[in-house]
């Protein structure tokens, strides 16, 4: 089975990949001294940064490839290899390898204190990237992309970027309920259960790749 261009798999391995539940803490300390008005802005300021990031590596994604000589296949098992190694982080419970873990007592986070009340600037680091979409994200992006066989393959990237991106915003904006809902024993079964699905399309991924790279593993 050759790695196909469906929107339900575009959404899920976006959805498992980008985990907008990963950035819940993130964002309600840095927004628990803003309006509501102002928390949904960053929301949607983050959400729109993650689209625009789905969109440019969408469509720029193969010509990326291609300047620096690396072939589809090998992009794929690589990605892929990366992806399972996320899945596996994610089943045994812990946070995503690929994505910074910002401890509250750090340099990093003291600095995204200070800029607190610039709401596009939190909105789109850190909340945004590479919290939200990091590189496990991004290089699901672009091992699809390199994949699709015609623009109405791209415009399905896109419309599940834009619809994952929909899904992000929504789950900030209800943040501190979802918070208080799941707790954390909460979020670790649904990290979970993204890992086990992830785990699935990663090998796909990399079943793919090497079909690409040894033709003679596709059967007649």
């Amino acid at each position: 089975m050759e790695l196909g261009v469906e929107i339900g798999k575009l959404l899920v391995a976006f959805l498992v990949l980008i985990n907008p539940f990963s950035a819940l803490s993130i964002y309600l300390d840095l927004t628990q001294d803003h309006s509501t008005k102002e928390k949904r802005r960053i929301a949607r300021t983050a959400a729109l940064a993650v689209f625009i990031v789905i969109v440019v590596f969408a469509l720029g994604g193969g010509i990326l490839l291609k300047v620096l000589g690396i072939s589809v296949g090998s992009f794929q098992v690589g990605g892929g290899i990366l992806v399972l190694l996320i899945a596996i982080s994610l089943m045994n419970g812990n946070d995503n390898p690929a994505k910074p873990q910002i401890d509250p007592h750090s340099e990093e986070h003291q600095s995204a204190q200070q800029v607190r009340r610039n709401e596009k600037a939190i909105a789109v680091v850190p909340i945004a990237i590479p919290i939200t979409i990091g590189p496990g994200g991004i290089s699901t992006v672009i091992i699809y992309s390199s994949a699709a066989k015609n623009y109405s393959d791209i415009a399905l990237i896109i419309i599940s970027g834009f619809l994952v991106s929909l899904i992000c915003y929504l789950i900030l904006i209800v943040a501190g309920r979802i918070s208080k809902r799941l707790g954390t024993t909460g979020l670790t079964i649904l990290n979970r259960i993204m890992g086990m699905m992830l785990a699935a399309i990663s090998v796909e991924i990399i079943v793919a790749g090497l079909k690409s790279i040894f033709p003679q593993l596709v059967g007649q």
